[in-house]
């Protein structure tokens, strides 16, 4: 009895290269996906921090003795923002993530002692160009939207 093999093996030379021109898009596709993915959870991670530092800045300073309760002054707001864009009580330096703004940011009394700070910013990939109000087209005529909400909020007892 004989194995049955490739009767032509001329014919086989070309099938890897079809093959790997046929899988390449999805491959890097793929690719584009995972680090986009990667980029936006690290993105996350530093408005969740950036949050969780402007809520110990007002948490520690927000507490007013005579009243027994929390006093968000304007100052004190304004400083609080500043702590979450740029790091720091002044209104100097760089974002901690491009296009942060103070608006951005909302400083909220929960309760009469605790003090709550949300941070809101809308990821853009790539893919967009820095331009989130862009779509794309996905299937059945539906567009798909680039932007994709980003929302860090903490919320500490004030000290």
């Amino acid at each position: 009895m004989r194995l049955h093999g490739f009767k032509h093996p001329q014919r086989q030379q070309g099938l890897a290269m079809v093959e790997f021109t046929l899988v390449l898009p999805v491959l890097l596709l793929l690719l584009l996906a995972f680090g986009e993915f990667g980029r936006m959870l690290y993105q996350y991670n530093l408005l969740l921090q950036a949050s969780r530092d402007a809520d110990r800045f007002v948490a520690s300073n927000a507490w007013d003795s005579t009243l027994g309760a929390v006093a968000l002054s304007s100052t004190l707001l304004t400083q609080t923002k500043n702590v979450a864009v740029y790091g720091v009580p002044a209104n100097t330096g760089t974002a901690v993530v491009s296009g942060l703004t103070t608006g951005n940011v909302v400083v909220a009394a929960v309760g009469t002692d605790h003090v709550r700070v949300t941070i809101s910013y809308t990821f853009c990939p790539v893919i967009g160009a820095g331009n989130c109000t862009g779509s794309i087209p996905g299937f059945f005529g539906s567009q798909i939207a680039l932007g994709i909400p980003l929302v860090a909020t903490t919320v500490m007892r004030a000290l």
